[in-house]
């Protein structure tokens, strides 16, 4: 067993790690590390429907999408996060409970009574603490799971309070649980990084063989290369959401109300259209023939509309307010 040390606390660079390592490596591994505030979506989840979008560009929060499947959660540096990749056997690929046991140890020694419960979680006194999440690559298997130990709760609930009234489709939505720190259960004072020891510490008693590693120059070189071509992304992180429908309403004072509803496939707008009670010059369908066909990007449908005065089609409205009614 190799315990990759990691010390990096980018989100983006984090989540090309564990790629690199599932399909460069041929040892077993197992890697705590962190992540400076980011949001980290699931495989299949639509993205800007599991973010507060103004709360994300208020507050440059990276968002990323990871390989396995499951909700989406929020990362801070008082959230340890832990990977297992391992050889598996085609019977058992998926086990959840196989690669939570060493943790519900570590807390059992801490004097705290935690259990595995329903799908995928680990909680004290009913409330999750950690969600976990499994990608199957050949007859590997990488199973990671969050370990919330003294994350900032507010932000954790701001950042993931998305409005569930703007989309539809098929992506699978995250499921909002009760939550709480394991700091707030410990008997004696502990921070984030004594918890990792702990947890190192145990992990080498449960496995003989273990030993310490650091990645190589060329190892982060390589990783850096699928942070540019993947993970840092629009089409990974954003366009790799299902299809999807978006709608929203906007009510301005001079402009009155205009509701937008877009169908978005492979974050490409495929069809919009615009409606309201605003005013206008000229017909609101050269506003919704630019922007078919454009990706579903805030950038993009900004650089798309440039061109034209937008108070010519919707008169009182700033181009500002136009495009957040896109999001």
């Amino acid at each position: 067993m190799l315990i990759i040390k990691r010390h990096n606390t980018d989100p983006y660079f984090n989540l090309a790690t564990e790629e690199y390592v599932l399909k460069n490596f041929e040892e077993d591994s197992f890697m705590l590390w962190r992540n400076a505030p980011s949001i980290i979506v699931g495989k299949h989840q639509n993205t800007l429907a599991e973010i507060n979008v103004d709360y994300v560009k208020s507050n440059n929060i990276p968002v990323v999408r990871r390989l396995s499947g499951g909700g989406a959660v929020f990362h801070d540096l008082g959230n340890l996060n832990f990977t297992f990749i391992q050889k598996g056997h085609e019977e058992s690929l998926i086990d959840f409970r196989k690669y939570t046991q060493p943790i519900l140890e570590v807390l059992e020694k801490m004097g705290i009574n935690a259990r595995f419960e329903g799908r995928n979680d680990l909680t004290i006194d009913g409330m999750k603490f950690s969600g976990n999440a499994e990608h199957i690559w050949k007859n590997r298997v990488l199973h990671h799971g969050t370990l919330l130990f003294s994350a900032h709760m507010p932000d954790l609930a701001a950042a993931l309070h998305a409005d569930p009234l703007k989309f539809t489709g098929k992506a699978v939505k995250s499921v909002r649980s009760r939550v709480t720190n394991i700091s707030e259960h410990l008997k004696e004072p502990l921070d984030v990084l004594q918890f990792a020891t702990l947890i190192h510490d145990h992990i080498t008693e449960k496995y003989p063989d273990a030993k310490f590693l650091d990645l190589t120059a060329e190892d982060h070189e390589k990783i850096y290369e699928l942070v540019r071509n993947k993970y840092n992304t629009w089409e990974w992180n954003f366009g790799y959401s299902p299809n999807y429908n978006f709608k929203k309403i906007v009510r301005t004072e001079k402009s009155g109300t205009i509701e937008f509803d877009l169908d978005v496939h492979n974050g490409i707008i495929q069809h919009i259209k615009i409606f309201g009670d605003y005013f206008s010059k000229f017909d609101t369908e050269d506003i919704e023939t630019a922007l078919t066909g454009v990706a579903h990007q805030e950038p993009v449908i900004r650089e798309t509309l440039f061109p034209f005065n937008i108070d010519n089609y919707f008169a009182g409205i700033t181009m500002k307010e136009l495009v957040g009614g896109m999001f």
